[in-house]
């Protein structure tokens, strides 16, 4: 192995400290200090890939890393937004925000705001302040933790907003980046970000987004989930999700259905047969059925601590991902081949794809070599070290001081 190739580690932010630092920014920058921190989740998906919009099931865990927000209500209706992380601020009213208006990471919190005053909620003005410790374009979906992160501050600061319940408050979060940001998205994300549990995956119906808690099975055997973030270039805002999406949507019309999540995996050959001669609509309605099986499966052997028929789960959902549904690339390729290669018991690309991050079934002390393994393979391909961090169930989005 070549020396000195080896991973970026992404340690888990401390959520006093951090908090505690950026209260202090947000003193400085808007001249006074925050009502609170708040807080909410990236988020990991076991396996359940554009499943979502599909009505099917999908299998998320909420990430200890987070996105963080400082809050503070005003006595107008002008909202200003920054961040620690982006040059770009913004300062407007409530009314300037409206469908893809503004554009830019803005949309995202300024989104959740139109969202509940669309919804007849009267908001007052308000400054926030972000500090994004969810990688950014690693399919970990910062862009949901961010919009939950401003949900709850707002949850906690307005009480017609506290009324809502966790899968309202997520459904205008859904509104927010569908609408305002104008990203396809299901509803997978908002979901976990808000309705988590620690130390355990949800079980999401994506027909009524009805939750069910799955103990992480496989944590007292000490296997880990390996999240590598390939670095590879991730937005779903340039048409290829939006496009698979529409896909799935054509062939549901096609076969008389509301949704592609309504097809039962007896009756795949069936509805395969009537989607001929369209290769494409064959292929995205095998991945969207067979997947939601495999979400299924995976929920029946992390409850039972079946760590083999997991791992082999998730790599057959990375190669349903990279050949029917085409959202893989070379990089999420590369990372699942090596993790594999090097011991993983199973390894699959995870979020919408076109880029983002990869995670591997692993022995938590195994997590090293695995990751070097892949570093090793990047190298050879001239690309940079991954990012990797180790992923633990955590909790969903709450007040941190």
């Amino acid at each position: 192995m070549t020396a000195g190739v080896a991973p970026v580690w992404l340690p888990v932010p401390d959520d006093h400290d951090v908090a505690t630092g950026l209260a202090a920014a947000f003193a400085e920058r808007f001249g006074g200090p925050a009502e609170g921190v708040w807080a909410a989740p990236g988020r990991v998906n076991v396996i359940g890939e554009h499943t979502d919009y599909n009505q099917g099931l999908c299998l998320p865990m909420a990430l200890e890393h987070r996105t963080y927000a400082a809050v503070r209500r005003r006595e107008d209706d002008t909202v200003r937004v920054a961040s620690l992380q982006q040059e770009e601020s913004w300062e407007g009213t409530l009314a300037d925000v409206g469908p893809q208006q503004p554009r830019g990471w803005q949309a995202y919190p300024l989104g959740v705001l139109w969202a509940l005053r669309h919804r007849g909620i009267e908001l007052p003005g308000f400054d926030v302040l972000v500090d994004g410790r969810v990688p950014l374009g690693s399919g970990l979906s910062s862009s949901a933790a961010l919009e939950c992160a401003v949900a709850v501050a707002v949850a906690d600061l307005v009480p017609a907003v506290a009324a809502l319940s966790r899968s309202a408050l997520a459904q205008a979060c859904v509104d927010a980046e569908n609408i305002v940001a104008g990203a396809s998205t299901g509803g997978l994300d908002q979901t976990i970000a808000l309705r988590g549990a620690a130390g355990h995956a949800m079980l999401l119906d994506c027909r009524d987004f009805g939750v069910q808690q799955v103990p992480w099975g496989v944590g007292g055997q000490g296997w880990v989930l390996l999240v590598i973030d390939t670095r590879a270039p991730h937005a779903l805002v340039d048409g290829q999700y939006a496009a698979r999406r529409a896909s799935c949507e054509q062939a549901a019309k096609v076969l008389g259905l509301g949704s592609l999540g309504e097809i039962d995996i007896a009756e795949l050959d069936d509805a395969l047969g009537r989607l001929e001669p369209d290769d494409v609509l064959v292929r995205r309605t095998r991945h969207v059925v067979t997947e939601i099986e495999r979400v299924r499966q995976a929920a029946a052997a992390l409850r039972a601590g079946d760590v083999e028929l997991l791992g082999r789960l998730m790599t057959a959902s990375h190669a349903s991902l990279r050949d029917d549904y085409e959202v893989s690339c070379a990089e999420l390729d590369t990372a699942v081949e090596a993790a594999t290669s090097a011991g993983a018991a199973g390894a699959r690309m995870t979020g919408g794809g076109f880029g983002g991050s990869a995670i591997a079934l692993v022995r938590h002390e195994d997590a090293d070599t695995v990751a070097t393994a892949v570093a090793q393979a990047f190298s050879e391909q001239g690309w940079e070290p991954p990012h990797v961090l180790e992923a633990s169930p955590s909790g969903p989005a709450t007040r941190i001081c």
